[in-house]
């Protein structure tokens, strides 16, 4: 079965780390990619870009709006993904586990429902 790892964090908590501390995270990430290629379990996965980028987009009444920023202020922020196969929700939550970000974040795991078929 396929899940989405969601990767909720502070992301202001990023600007106030050393380019040192930066840089011993992201090498967590890798060695933390590369062990969920090699077990098999990857599917892929992107960091985002910060919310400052965001744009929110809904429509009323016929007319799109678009607006700057998440859609809802909250202390932790969506900052990337991962799209994992696993057996079950077990072995999700293993894997999520280990992702850098639980040990300050949150990581919100959502199993990737079928697509009904057209015909």
């Amino acid at each position: 079965m396929n899940y989405m790892l969601l990767i909720y964090e502070n992301e202001a908590n990023w600007a106030t780390m050393s380019p040192e501390e930066q840089g011993k995270i992201f090498g967590e990430y890798m060695t933390f990619t590369e062990s969920i290629r090699a077990s098999g379990h990857y599917v892929s996965g992107n960091p985002l870009d910060a919310t400052s980028t965001a744009t929110t987009v809904r429509v009323r009444d016929g007319k799109t709006l678009a607006t700057d920023g998440p859609f809802a202020e909250t202390r932790e922020q969506l900052g990337g993904y991962y799209l994992i196969q696993a057996a079950d929700l077990d072995e999700a939550i293993a894997i999520a586990a280990r992702i850098p970000a639980a040990r300050g974040g949150s990581i919100e795991i959502r199993p990737i429902a079928p697509m009904p078929s057209a015909e």
